[in-house]
């Protein structure tokens, strides 16, 4: 149906799908802003321009996805990467979606903190919105995010979010621009967890047709917490990862990653299956875990990346 065809059905368009505002107003997540998506069919979501423009909780149907650590989704001003020996990604980490980079991915090497400076690096909001004037009325939020250090790396990430109305499905549209004066390694890690009840007994992790991981217990106090990265096959076409959790009465709860694999040629999974973590996450990233070697960006150049992620129960 068009956003004409609606209009004459409601009084306000926000009563079927919008896109709105809000703060955060208690303990460390005081003052933390957010972009409320609801789509009116069923995903229901909120973009965190105060963490890079990342998503904290997602739900589908009202079903909980995203992972929520015991951090919540703490305030930026809080956040201090380079405590805990570079570690301080660790005191942070929440939500849906976490990206990584952008000079840097992983544990802290060469005066780098863990998953690099951009991650909880508060954005600047250029637009966003519902619009309804397409012929495929959607929900968006777009804007910036700068790495920089005088006589150093000048990194800018362009971001674009959206969600058909009445869709199942989230797409991300990024860019990152060198706006330095030299080449610059350019690495981008997108960090996407999942929790109960999405992540349970049963639950696997599939690329393309080959099973990566299946969960066996949940919780599992045996576990310890594992990154394996797998390189994806066929670089020229669009890799698709993804995770099928059985639930009651034979039903099934599916999340597919869709990534373009020229500019993400790699997977990595880690999980943490341990009591009060109970985590899994799917991570498009341009770098393998061992050996791996970032791509320059020239000064000027810019490099895209698109994830698209889909949500099915059947």
């Amino acid at each position: 149906m068009t956003g004409e065809e609606l209009r004459s059905r409601v009084g306000d368009l926000r009563q079927f799908a919008s896109v709105r505002r809000i703060v955060l107003d208690d303990g460390v997540e005081r003052g933390v802003r957010a972009l409320a998506f609801s789509s009116g069919g069923g995903l229901d979501f909120w973009v965190l321009p105060d963490r890079s423009l990342d998503i904290g909780p997602l739900w589908w149907k009202g079903f909980p996805v995203a992972w929520q650590s015991m951090a919540g989704f703490r305030s930026p001003a809080l956040h201090h990467p380079e405590e805990d020996g570079g570690r301080g990604y660790g005191r942070t980490n929440s939500g849906f979606l976490v990206t990584c980079g952008l000079d840097h991915i992983r544990q802290p090497a060469d005066g780098h903190p863990m998953h690099g400076r951009l991650p909880f690096t508060p954005a600047r909001v250029t637009a966003y919105g519902e619009d309804w004037e397409r012929d495929d009325p959607l929900l968006f939020c777009e804007g910036e995010i700068m790495q920089f250090r005088f006589g150093g790396e000048a990194l800018r990430l362009q971001r674009r979010i959206e969600v058909p109305v009445g869709g199942n499905l989230l797409r991300i549209r990024d860019t990152v621009v060198n706006l330095g004066n030299e080449r610059t390694a350019q690495a981008s890690l997108y960090h996407i967890n999942f929790g109960y009840p999405a992540l349970a007994a049963g639950s696997t992790v599939s690329l393309g047709g080959r099973k990566l991981v299946e969960v066996k217990a949940f919780p599992d106090r045996s576990a310890s917490s594992e990154s394996i990265s797998f390189p994806v096959e066929d670089i020229d076409a669009q890799a698709v990862c993804t995770l099928n959790t059985p639930l009651e009465r034979g039903a099934m709860f599916r999340v597919s990653v869709a990534f373009d694999a020229a500019t993400l040629p790699h997977l990595q999974l880690w999980h943490d299956l341990r009591p009060h973590a109970c985590v899994l996450a799917i991570e498009p990233c341009t770098s393998a875990k061992l050996d791996g070697t970032e791509r320059d960006l020239n000064p000027g150049d810019a490099r895209s990346y698109s994830v698209d992620i889909g949500f099915d129960r059947t």
